[in-house]
């Protein structure tokens, strides 16, 4: 699996997945894995489905104004309507992939060499910016993308906390972090042992070289031995 689809299941347990529209706590229409809808045509963008049907753009209009109009900072199944419009779990992951992308081609803009980083560092940073949305993290966590920026990973670890997340999701960034900087020692690591390993095999050839070196000259001393002097010439 790959640290995009990882993200998608890490997303999916922090954020909560809700198939249906809602508005979240600050009265945003929102959808799927905490993807915010801005208007009706949003919505209407999305496969949503009518039981077994897909919905129609004049439905999911209809859906979207009824719960534009309710009560915000409700419990997600309080904007539920029995036989209501749906997303199928696909559809909930292909929008989150869309996302996610999205933000990864942000981070590829604004942090140099994003590509070369180890998939723990992307895992993290991208559920800090998908947290976060990419303004307030580029504007609140200089000392993180300090770090980033030299990979000193363990100090990008001690400066990933946030305020709002649960516990549980800022240890796991901070492990994410961490887990990057283990695999840069274990790599440093595996490079001194390729080295070492080289230099010993080398100096392990010596004594062969030189003892093969020693038996071709006491050959060629044997031969020069066993060639017989040129006779002079009889006058």
């Amino acid at each position: 699996m790959g640290y995009l689809e990882q993200a998608i299941e890490r997303l999916k347990q922090f954020e909560g997945s809700v198939p249906w529209m809602y508005l979240d706590t600050v009265g945003k229409v929102t959808v799927g894995v905490g993807s915010m809808l801005p208007d009706a045509r949003a919505a209407g963008s999305l496969p949503f489905l009518m039981v077994d049907r897909a919905a129609t753009a004049e439905e999911i209009a209809k859906e979207f104004e009824r719960v534009s109009a309710m009560a915000k900072g409700r419990a997600a199944t309080f904007y539920r309507r029995s036989g209501g419009l749906i997303l199928a779990e696909k559809a909930i992951d292909e929008r989150l992939s869309e996302v996610l992308e999205g933000f990864e081609g942000y981070l590829r803009t604004h942090l140099g060499g994003y590509d070369g980083l180890p998939d723990g560092a992307k895992l993290a940073l991208l559920d800090m910016v998908y947290n976060l949305g990419p303004g307030r993290f580029f504007q609140e966590y200089p000392k993180l993308l300090a770090a980033v920026a030299k990979g000193d990973w363990a100090k990008a670890a001690g400066a990933c906390l946030r305020r709002g997340p649960g516990a549980a999701r800022n240890v796991w960034t901070k492990e994410q972090f961490l887990a990057a900087a283990k695999r840069i020692s274990v790599q440093a690591e595996a490079a001194m042992e390729e080295s070492s390993s080289s230099s010993e095999s080398f100096w392990g050839w010596v004594p062969v070289l030189l003892g093969t070196g020693a038996a071709l000259l006491a050959i060629l001393a044997v031969s020069a031995r066993a060639v017989p002097s040129r006779s002079r010439a009889q006058p």
